[in-house]
């Protein structure tokens, strides 16, 4: 009955969500700021009244190249559409909306815009060819290899002291765009800032999911100097992807948002950027207070001096083959591993492929890294290993013999189990929250915590923030249960009890009457005609939407707030049935129960977002094979089919990765899960390529593995704002299946990489102190973490549920390792685990998943020839007498051979049993 009740009240939905792109979700940021009616109008109808100055009336002219086919108003000489010539019915550029998008101050590609100073001025100027348009005069064209060229000076200013030129041109068979400046004054003309606006279509509004993921693109920078690079992906993670690398000498320095272009930002469109050539400008005024990922530079002119500026676009076949098509056009590839967010206690190394040697390399902070040279196996790879020293942002500059200059931005963290341990203290300390008196009932929880006020927060006028519910509020409590799963502490556990107990179930969380088991959107709300008079404070504005009163609070069917209570209950029922006296209230059984009727409960109470992915769905996944471990069968035959109904549902879309949002990245953690559970693989398919569309590998710690999310600041963060965010919970979550799709396909290392890259990243942002903050904000104004701790918790999760150990062995690279240091012997391969769980290895030449449900991996040695393997467990401990293995192989057909221990044991809810002792423990694992 529930089941079925579920069916047909999804299928009206699925049609409101076809047309959900359709309208616009930018008056929902909006709101979120002010309450002033004169907002609420569609952005895009108040854009289509502007002006129209690019000259569109004048025609466009087309042009073919090896790669594309280009085409610019004849006008304006800037791109109308830019057409892989493998799909000319696909647009790198926003075409589709050129005409709405034709007025002044609307950047295009082939702008160019600039901040000078002359001799004796104390100020600087900007100019920028997009801000009051004027057609550009061509200039004759003599070479071949030219396609159009102008003199821009009809579309800037008069008082410019540089005459400007653009060509674009073929050169090596690729597009190019090049800038020629000339010093025309008397004076030495200092250029403090060069940007060219890099303009793809990322702009969502209007569409529909498959259209999106048709006509769409995500972009990331690789702000590395002159071996810097920007690739534009697909959204449907499909080829070609495009790259963006410097012509001649155009370092990129940084990345800046152009905030100024009109087009209406929102949830449905992050906005545009720019790639600074030079940005000590900027750096002087609106990002004085800011860290730069590179030394903010400038360049001056001489009378009568001319230099140039260009980029090159490059077409690789698939988002994998970047690289590949990197190296082949002779611009720097660089692999880090197991990635640019260092623990203190990891060996890294560095892989650089360039044909010139390297001249030298500069650490900055001094001393916050040790690199050395190391051997190499490939002649064209320069080997180094790498260590994180100093704990925060480290620069690698590497300057090559021929002057190429190349930065590669690092994070070093403590050692894992260090950052976990930090991480629990302040959630149970610092974050913790006690008050009889509290009229919410919050009394006994993990709350917001804003870490530049250093305070707890109890009001906000974002109801769920202060009220431990949906992502921003719950995201405390979450991130300290799912620590303990990782790293158990009896202190910690004791106080999450005494939560559970008393906040969780019977406030956020149902405990009785009809709604029981039904998870509150916030236990905080608004309403003070019903509350004593000083409840609230008087400095914040509470007239908004979000200020949530009582009836609102008190709503039910947001299904995204259940995977949080799951998972705490699952978390207590774990550590109560795999350990010894860590739990000491409820029962195993009562929290195991809990989980799944908090489960099931979503199901019936919350079902129109039911028909979405969740984030943290997996816990659902993990709840069903312990029910059926536990022999639990009736609950988890129900469970599996209220799960095969959705994802029965999903495999009717084209693209199953709906949420509130008219584009998102949360669902595609559980969409991948069930698909692949239930046997569609196709649909697994489909959503990791879509992962891999906004997910990306960049040598850079900020960007690596860091899974697109651009509007969540509003919601769950301090400072609001849409802004690309870095290592927001995306990256914890959609690691999940990128990792899982590797150990199906273990060869394929790009997936280890880019997962690898989130896993780490889903802990790169924790303090010193242990805060773990909502995200990092990108913007060069800025670029440091988030001041409230928000929605951190979903991105905790990922790391909890994910984090492992893998060795693996690349024909290139030789032997890797991922989360521990590894040590090559004549007839073996040893890893000692650095990991904080220490409970999950992957053996990738053997299709080899170990994994333990209590005890933890000191080492493991593995012997490539006979295949043999060697675990040594660490000792017991007072909670931890025995260790429950799981012996599994999810690379189908990796080895012919399964594995099983050596000696003896019994099994026990799938687990063998092994008894601890007080030394370590050597378990010999071998092919049947």
């Amino acid at each position: 009955m529930l089941i079925s009740n579920f069916l047909d009240r999804i299928k009206p939905a699925q049609k409101r969500n076809n047309q959900r792109l359709k309208c616009s979700v930018f008056l929902i940021t909006l709101c979120l700021f002010c309450v002033d009616n004169s907002y609420a109008q569609d952005p895009w109808k108040a854009l289509e009244k502007r002006p129209s100055t690019l000259g569109l009336e004048s025609g466009i002219s087309t042009y073919a190249t090896p790669d594309f086919q280009l085409q610019l108003v004849k006008a304006s000489q800037t791109v109308a559409a830019l057409r892989p010539n493998s799909n000319k019915k696909f647009d790198f550029t926003p075409g589709d909306r050129l005409k709405v998008r034709s007025s002044d101050g609307m950047y295009q590609l082939g702008d160019i815009e600039l901040r000078l100073k002359s001799a004796g001025d104390a100020d600087w100027k900007g100019y920028s060819t997009a801000a009051k348009r004027a057609a550009v005069n061509p200039m004759p064209n003599k070479s071949k290899t030219v396609l159009a060229a102008a003199d821009l000076s009809a579309t800037l200013p008069a008082d410019i002291p540089l005459n400007i030129q653009r060509y674009w041109k073929v050169a090596d068979g690729h597009l190019v765009l090049q800038f020629k400046l000339k010093n025309k004054s008397d004076k030495v003309v200092e250029i403090g800032s060069l940007g060219i606006p890099m303009i793809f279509n990322n702009i969502m509004q209007g569409k529909s999911l498959e259209e999106t993921h048709a006509e769409n693109v995500f972009y990331d920078p690789y702000i590395g100097k002159d071996a810097g690079y920007l690739q534009v992906t697909r959204l449907n993670g499909h080829g070609p992807a495009l790259v963006v690398v410097p012509f001649g000498k155009t370092p990129f320095e940084a990345y800046n948002p152009l905030n100024n272009d009109p087009t209406p930002r929102g949830i449905d469109f992050e906005g545009f950027y720019e790639w600074m050539v030079y940005s000590k400008a900027y750096a002087e005024n609106e990002w004085k207070n800011a860290e730069p990922w590179n030394t903010p530079t400038s360049v001056k002119l001489n009378p009568g001096e001319t230099i140039s500026f260009g980029v090159k676009f490059l077409l690789a076949d698939s988002i994998k083959g970047i690289e590949h098509k990197l190296a082949e056009n002779k611009r720097p590839v660089t692999v880090g591993i197991p990635g640019y967010v260092l623990p203190q206690d990891v060996n890294a190394k560095l892989f650089l492929n360039y044909p010139k040697e390297v001249k030298s390399i500069q650490v900055e902070p001094e001393g916050a890294l040790a690199i050395t040279p190391a051997s190499s196996s490939e002649s064209k790879w320069k080997t180094y290993d790498i260590k994180g020293v100093t704990w925060g942002r480290a620069r690698l500059t590497i300057t090559y013999a021929d002057g190429l200059c190349q930065t590669i931005n690092y994070k070093v963290i403590k050692p894992e189990t260090d950052v976990l341990k930090d991480f629990g203290n302040f959630l149970t300390t610092k974050q913790w929250y006690e008050n009889k008196s509290d009229v919410f009932g919050r009394d006994q929880s993990v709350i917001t915590y804003d870490y530049d006020k250093k305070q707890q927060v109890t009001q906000d006028n974002r109801a769920w923030i202060a009220g431990l519910s949906d992502e921003g509020g719950a995201g405390s409590w979450l991130g300290a249960m799912m620590k303990e799963l990782v790293q158990p502490d009896k202190a910690e556990v004791d106080k999450l009890e005494r939560f559970v107990d008393h906040t969780l179930w019977g406030n956020i969380q149902h405990s009785e009457g009809e709604q029981k088991y039904g998870v509150k959107k916030s236990v905080f709300y608004y309403q003070p005609d019903s509350l004593p008079k000083g409840t609230y404070s008087d400095s914040i504005r509470w007239n908004t939407w979000s200020a949530w009163n009582h009836v609102a609070a008190n709503d039910i069917g947001r299904s995204y707030n259940y995977p949080h209570v799951a998972s705490a209950h699952w978390v207590m029922y774990r550590l109560a049935r795999y350990h010894t006296g860590l739990v000491s209230g409820q029962t195993w059984q009562w929290y195991l129960d809990n989980a799944y009727q908090t489960t099931m409960a979503m199901i019936d109470k919350a079902p129109y977002y039911v028909q979405f992915g969740q984030m943290e769905g997996d816990v659902f996944f993990k709840i069903l094979m312990d029910l059926k471990a536990e022999g639990w069968n009736d609950k988890a035959d129900l469970l599996e089919k209220a799960m095969k109904v959705r994802a029965d549902h999903w495999r009717t879309l084209m693209y199953p990765f709906g949420s509130e949002m008219p584009w998102d990245s949360t669902g595609q953690e559980e969409v991948y899960l069930w698909s692949e559970y239930f046997g569609y693989t196709d649909k697994a398919e489909i959503t990791i390529d879509a992962i891999l569309g906004y997910m990306p590998t960049i040598p850079n710690w900020g960007y690596n593995g860091s899974a697109r999310r651009y509007w969540d600041f509003l919601y769950g963060g301090k400072l609001q704002r849409i802004e690309r965010q870095l290592h927001h919970y995306g990256s914890g979550i959609n690691a999940i299946p990128v990792l899982s799709e590797y150990r199906a396909k273990p060869n394929d290392l790009y997936l280890l990489r880019v997962g690898y890259g989130g896993v780490m990243g889903s802990i790169s942002n924790i303090t010193q102190d242990g805060f773990g903050p909502a995200a990092f904000h990108s913007y060069p104004s800025t670029l440091k973490i988030d001041g409230l701790s928000g929605d951190y918790g979903s991105n905790f999760f990922g790391y909890a549920l994910n984090t492992a150990t893998y060795i693996t062995h690349d024909k290139e690279l030789g032997w890797l390792v991922f989360g521990g240091n590894m040590t090559i012997k004549p007839d073996a391969v040893n890893v000692e685990i650095t990991t904080a769980a220490k409970s999950r290895i992957y053996i990738a030449p053997a299709g080899l998943w170990l994994t333990l449900d209590a005890g933890t991996f000191k080492s493991v040695t593995f012997n490539p020839e006979t295949g043999k393997v060697n675990v040594l467990l660490n000792p017991a401990d007072q909670y931890t007498p025995v260790a429950y293995l799981h012996i599994e192989h999810p690379a189908n057909g990796a080895s012919a051979s399964t594995y099983k221990l050596v000696s003896p044991s019994k099994m026990e809810r799938g687990a063998y049993v092994i008894n601890l002792t007080n030394e370590p423990l050597n378990i010999e694992i071998s092919r049947s």
